[in-house]
């Protein structure tokens, strides 16, 4: 398996950094390797609501359906699934004041099959990938919260 972490401080309450991030379509804003998210039911976002993520990586396009398992105040976590790979997106918050608030973000990938082989080859990559979303995720909500 393969984890990589970082700690956001995003000029953003709380409150409103959850909201924009538990629509999990915004990964389009933020994230380098999706291409394309699209939400698969309807109704307000819930514990249950799923998308279907299209994202690039190393040349190759590969789609996951993502689903929110976890919605709390405080924490999300998305997890994501195809025939090669288990995605899980693990997301932290902590008020730092009532104008900012700390992330504490973890993408966990675990490959199936013959691709889980190819695991200690992708590290650095992925760990390149964590970079960039550290570089746009706080722009991207600062768009969004002037």
């Amino acid at each position: 398996m393969i984890t990589v972490r970082r700690r956001f401080h995003i000029a953003v309450p709380l409150d409103d950094l959850v909201t924009y991030l538990e629509d999990f379509e915004h990964t389009e804003e933020w994230d380098p390797g999706t291409v394309r998210c699209v939400r698969v039911d309807e109704g307000p976002v819930r514990p249950g609501s799923t998308w279907r993520n299209t994202s690039r990586f190393r040349g190759r396009t590969s789609e996951l359906v993502y689903r929110l398992e976890v919605r709390d105040p405080a924490h999300l976590v998305f997890v994501g699934t195809n025939k090669t790979v288990t995605s899980t997106d693990d997301m932290l918050f902590e008020a730092v004041s009532p104008s900012e608030t700390s992330l504490m973000y973890q993408a966990s990938l675990r490959f199936k099959g013959l691709a889980r082989w190819a695991t200690p080859f992708l590290r650095a990559e992925f760990e390149r990938l964590a970079d960039e979303v550290a570089e746009r995720l706080p722009s991207a909500v600062a768009e969004r919260h002037p």
